[in-house]
């Protein structure tokens, strides 16, 4: 998944950033109102993690402009700010989620994964497709309860696949989710990937779609 992380306290944004990384999520940083603002306006995120107190532009008007642009992703408010109107206030303002600082992280991992359970057809952490099953808690995936040895980038493009299960994906798509903005994004390259995780997949589990890309079929067998 593709979320954006909004906090101007360098040490902290950073810390989000790797945790979630190491979740197997790709992560873009803004330090910023404003340039979350615009972060949230033209990219497509699955989800967003948001400091109030941020600079220029607070991280309540910058909600309220997403929200009143329509744009849904769900929302993780941090603040360090406890008072109950202020929990209130950014709700209202369209968040999902609320977390005072200071928090443990595994507790924002874990609220983040409900968040995105909420786009997924998945009820649980874990997901299944035939005899592939992705736990999102640990970052692990077996087949036939075999563990798989996944890269970083394969298991985010597993994770994608996962989530939208007989979807056809473009190139374009899994390569915005697979690297960040600032990052050179070849479509290329995902066939690369693709033709690894299909060495380590049953057969047939992924399938092209000639002109338009991929989709993850359930396919039972070890691969």
């Amino acid at each position: 998944m593709r979320i954006l992380v909004v906090e101007d306290e360098p040490t902290l944004c950073t810390q989000l950033a790797q945790a979630i990384e190491a979740a197997g999520h790709t992560v873009e940083t803004a330090t910023d109102g404003a340039t979350a603002r615009y972060l949230g306006e033209v990219e497509d995120f699955d989800a967003v993690v948001l400091d109030l107190g941020l600079p220029v532009v607070d991280g309540l008007s910058v909600l309220r402009h997403w929200r009143a642009l329509g744009r849904s992703m769900p929302v993780l408010i941090l603040t360090a700010r406890s008072a109950w109107h202020e929990k209130v206030t950014g709700m209202d303002a369209g968040a999902d989620d609320y977390l005072a600082k200071p928090f443990h992280m595994e507790e924002l991992l874990a609220r983040l994964r409900a968040l995105l359970r909420r786009l997924s057809p998945h009820s649980s952490a874990e997901w299944q497709c035939g005899s592939i099953r992705l736990d999102t808690r640990q970052a692990t995936v077996s087949v036939d309860g075999q563990p798989l040895a996944l890269t970083s980038h394969e298991f985010k493009l597993l994770s994608l696949l996962m989530q939208r299960v007989g979807e056809v994906l473009s190139r374009t798509e899994l390569s915005e989710h697979l690297y960040p903005q600032d990052s050179e994004r070849d479509s290329n390259t995902i066939e690369v990937f693709v033709g690894r995780l299909r060495k380590k997949l049953p057969p047939g589990s992924i399938e092209t779609v000639r002109g338009l890309g991929y989709r993850l079929l359930p396919v039972e067998g070890a691969a």
